[in-house]
């Protein structure tokens, strides 16, 4: 079989979206060894990508140059507000479209569109184009924004117009999937698909990475120390945590002692949390790291490691860190609303809590944290979800399409 993957973001370090793309082309080749995998890297700007470290076969890359002229984003501010169109979304996506046109498409048995952020420029491009018959378009979240769980976004005439573009690319491709089963069932009805829209999980493949760079690990003071990488966003509620394990040291000097809460983010939410947690010396906020000491930092120096999922009321996303932090063995902490992706995934009740319920979350990490304190054996709260052999079957069926 011979793949082509075309992709925006196969960085090492900054987003979740690359680590999972980079994850996928390795999870690819070890589903099918002996495959021909070329990739099209449409990239924003020179980035660390260490593209060796990807089992392909071929690999072009077009920097694309995503700034919009500015007599054109004048025109714009006048423009979408008749036509209920966007001159600059037009403008860029064209750019991706002027490269994808001269791809060989028929060479390939099968083709995968991977996008990144949150406005899907490549998948867009090749709304007209012929390789979209060939083509399985790979939603990592919901699109447009207004559709995703906590969005700030307006329904207005632009995102209908939105919706009515990607309507004729889901329409006419090949088939369309998702990382969620929630996700999947979603779309499937926003866009009125007459063709399921399959599940195909996020992945984590270690040897991609290169985690050489160590220079920034915290070591731990504590013997149990609970963390948290990533960003706060889309209903993402964090102070009701900190709040829980503030009122939960507060109570037992043997937590205060022997405990502390470590988080990696950045931006107005950091400011503002630190603000608020100054006097709990147990509560540690410090910038984001990159990678490879993020990771290293997580699998040393970590005990209970957090996942926020979207909310308050539903999260169908399945968040880009869940397979690395599935690789880690360790005991998880999720805050999730009522429905949502993981609640399907975790395999033990221990690991996973009502994102909005602040006595359930103390108690359930006040149970972490106690068995913890006895024990460091590994834990398994996804069970073999990510491995392998569950990909390898999730692909035939995307395959079979």
């Amino acid at each position: 079989m011979k793949f082509l993957i075309i992709a925006q973001d196969l960085r090492v370090s900054g987003t979740s979206e690359g680590v999972v793309s980079r994850s996928f082309v390795a999870k690819l080749r070890t589903a099918y060894p002996q495959c021909i995998i070329d990739v099209m890297y449409l990239r924003h700007g020179i980035n660390e990508d260490a593209l060796n470290l990807l089992p392909v076969n071929h690999i072009e890359v077009y920097n694309i140059n995503r700034k919009v002229p500015l007599y054109m984003r004048w025109i714009n501010k006048v423009y979408w507000r008749i036509w209920h169109k966007s001159l600059n979304e037009w403008y860029i996506q064209n750019k991706y479209k002027t490269i994808i046109s001269k791809i060989s498409y028929k060479a390939y048995d099968h083709i995968f569109m991977r996008s990144c952020g949150l406005q899907f420029e490549a998948i867009l491009a090749i709304k007209n184009l012929p390789i979209l018959k060939k083509s399985y378009i790979n939603f990592h979240d919901p699109y447009p924004v207004f559709w995703c769980a906590g969005s700030n976004n307006k329904l207005n005439n632009l995102e209908l117009f939105r919706l009515k573009q990607m309507n004729q690319v889901v329409s006419n491709s090949k088939g369309c999937i998702s990382p969620g089963k929630i996700l999947s069932n979603d779309l499937e009805v926003l866009y009125g698909s007459r063709k399921p829209f399959k599940v195909l999980p996020h992945q984590y493949d270690k040897s991609v990475f290169d985690f050489s760079d160590t220079s920034k690990v915290r070591k731990k003071t504590k013997k149990v120390v609970i963390s948290y990488h990533g960003i706060l966003q889309f209903g993402r509620n964090m102070d009701i945590l900190l709040d829980a394990y503030l009122n939960l040291i507060s109570g037992s000097p043997l937590y205060k002692e022997n405990t502390e809460f470590l988080l990696r983010i950045k931006g107005k939410q950091a400011k503002r949390l630190k603000n608020k947690y100054v006097d709990c010396e147990n509560i540690i906020l410090l910038e984001p790291l990159n990678f490879s000491n993020a990771a290293v930092e997580q699998e040393t120096a970590s005990d209970i490691l957090i996942i926020l999922e979207n909310g308050p009321l539903k999260s169908n996303i399945l968040v880009g860190k869940a397979p690395f932090i599935a690789s880690l063995n360790k005991p998880i902490l999720c805050l999730s609303p009522k429905v949502s992706e993981l609640r399907g995934i975790i395999k033990e009740d221990q690991f996973i809590a009502d994102c909005d319920d602040e006595s359930q979350i103390k108690n359930k990490l006040e149970n972490l944290i106690e068995n913890r304190l006895r024990l460091n054996e590994p834990v398994y709260p996804f069970g073999d979800y990510f491995s392998d052999a569950n990909f390898k079957k999730m692909l035939d069926t995307v395959l079979e399409a």
